[in-house]
């Protein structure tokens, strides 16, 4: 019962999501070939409320639900591998036209081909979880 905030909250973002038009495959079509505003409008605002919430947790502004301070750690790594993870996630978005979270909101609006999706996806992370110790992170 204690976790029915967490449900609600992700019903309401669901429902933000789709009246959006995030969830759109049109409108990441339209992005990927540069002829939109409309994605990489969202797409900033939350790259700039991410970088807001960043600076507030250094700052140690932005405690949990529970009071405790959030830490955040540097992580290990240069410009490379974040380059490639970039690429094999944008190559993912646009064969797929959906990233992980819209989804799941797609499932509700009644897209059964993402279930294709989800288990490609699900697969992906069985699998990184098998070999992520013999992988260089």
């Amino acid at each position: 019962m204690k976790y029915i905030k967490f449900f609600l909250i992700g019903i309401l973002f669901g429902i933000v999501m789709s009246k959006a038009e995030i969830i759109s495959w049109y409108r990441i079509y339209e992005m990927f070939k540069f002829q939109s505003f409309h994605m990489y409008g969202i797409i900033g605002s939350a790259v700039l409320l991410g970088i807001i919430s960043m600076f507030l947790f250094k700052k140690k502004m932005i405690k949990t639900f529970e009071g405790k301070e959030i830490h955040v750690k540097p992580k290990k790594g240069g410009i490379y591998r974040n380059l490639l993870g970039g690429i094999l996630f944008g190559l993912g978005w646009a064969l797929a036209g959906a990233c992980p979270g819209p989804m799941f909101v797609l499932i509700g609006k009644g897209v059964t081909s993402i279930l294709i999706v989800i288990f490609g996806a699900t697969l992906g992370a069985f699998l990184y979880g098998l070999f992520k110790d013999k992988i260089p992170h």
